[in-house]
């Protein structure tokens, strides 16, 4: 193990910072998945190239490697990658679960309501003509139903895992540059996983892994925003290009605006594009994870208040309120399209989504608690 990794992963001090990045994730993520909804209009992907998809995947990256890095330097390497093969287990578990209820709901909402076309809009027509060979290809992960595309994703990104943090642990500028260059060969040839039956994933794993070595590796070398706010250039760099994707975004949402813009411009630069993770969006994650840890330290006053707390619980209890949050989406859209679609009705269906996911949250980490010790439950 590289000498420099130990002191790095020993002094690693509990930051609600990730735990909020991913409640920020799941509440953004759901209300993207409801289509024709006023509030997805405030999420990350509206004001740059970067969106919610980005700041989960490193974040889980940043979390393994620092929960399951520190394990393998108190019991050993092995105990740390069979802890993460058993997540690798229950994320699969959660997948096959989600995917058998959220595709039955789904045909059979359609079948009941005057919406039959949520089928071919949630992309799950198979079922109907096919359900036998639907259900084996989802067991297998060669379908691909609307917005499980993520959890999708994260399977085979933590099932290899184990081997990246082998990596991180001994040389992680190797590990990365090894990343790096499997991102750059999946681009350039055009390497993608297959759906059924002749589609591609939605989220590319050979590329997106890129992300998450990316945050396994700031998290064993302890490079930090801290270190880096001493170079001042980079900080007015890394604020430029927030402010010039944010207009670039924005002006591609108005026809009038969009004109103005170069060409290579409008048609080079997509906010999702997201299969092949475009460098733009890696490097505009970058600059905004820089900014962010700059102005948001690990011991800022504002991470205790009570109305982040709700944000933070959902990003601790993140696996269960992103299932959830995948059938409150269906439901929300499904009220709006069969409803009275006004901008109030909107945002009340928003509230409600995430009222339920803090709800599911605060429930499963009460019921956690009470399989502890008594003395363990009191100390909290």
């Amino acid at each position: 193990m590289k000498p420099s990794v130990k002191p790095n992963l020993a002094a690693f001090q509990h930051d609600a910072r990730l735990y909020l990045t991913l409640g920020i994730a799941n509440w953004s993520i759901f209300v993207d998945h409801i289509p024709n909804n006023v509030v997805n209009l405030l999420t990350l992907r509206n004001f740059g190239f970067s969106g919610a998809a980005d700041l989960f995947v490193f974040v889980v990256g940043y979390g393994v490697a620092i929960i399951h890095g520190r394990m393998a330097l108190e019991r050993g390497y092995v105990v740390a990658a069979t802890r993460i093969f058993r997540r690798v287990w229950r994320l699969y578990a959660a997948y096959v679960v989600l995917f058998v209820i959220y595709i039955d709901t789904i045909a059979y909402v359609a079948s009941q309501s005057m919406a039959p076309e949520i089928i071919s809009d949630y992309n799950i027509s198979g079922i109907l003509e096919h359900p036998l060979r639907t259900l084996i290809q989802g067991l297998v992960l060669q379908e691909e139903p609307l917005n499980l595309d993520l959890l999708q994703l994260m399977i085979p990104l933590m099932a290899f895992f184990p081997f990246v943090l082998w990596g991180l642990l001994r040389s992680p500028n190797l590990t990365l540059a090894a990343s790096v260059a499997l991102y750059l060969a999946a681009r350039w040839f055009g390497w993608n996983f297959h759906a059924y039956p002749d589609l591609e994933w939605t989220f590319n794993p050979l590329c997106w892994q890129m992300l998450m070595v990316l945050g396994g590796w700031f998290a064993v070398t302890g490079v930090s925003g801290r270190s880096l706010r001493k170079i001042s250039w980079l900080r007015v760099a890394a604020g430029a290009y927030l402010v010039l994707a944010m207009a670039i975004t924005l002006m591609r949402h108005s026809p009038a605006l969009s004109a103005y813009l170069p060409e290579i411009v409008l048609n080079g630069i997509s906010s999702s594009e997201k299969e092949y993770l475009a460098p733009y969006r890696v490097i505009h994650f970058l600059a905004l994870a820089f900014i962010a840890t700059h102005l948001v330290p690990p011991d800022h006053p504002w991470l205790q208040r009570k109305s982040l707390q709700m944000v933070t619980k959902c990003g601790e209890e993140w696996l269960a309120v992103f299932c959830i949050g995948v059938f409150l989406s269906f439901a929300g859209h499904l009220i709006l399209i069969t409803g009275a679609n006004l901008v109030v009705m909107q945002i009340g269906v928003s509230l409600a989504g995430f009222a339920a996911m803090t709800a599911v949250a605060y429930y499963i980490s009460w019921s956690k608690r009470q399989d502890e010790p008594a003395a363990l439950r009191q100390r909290a």
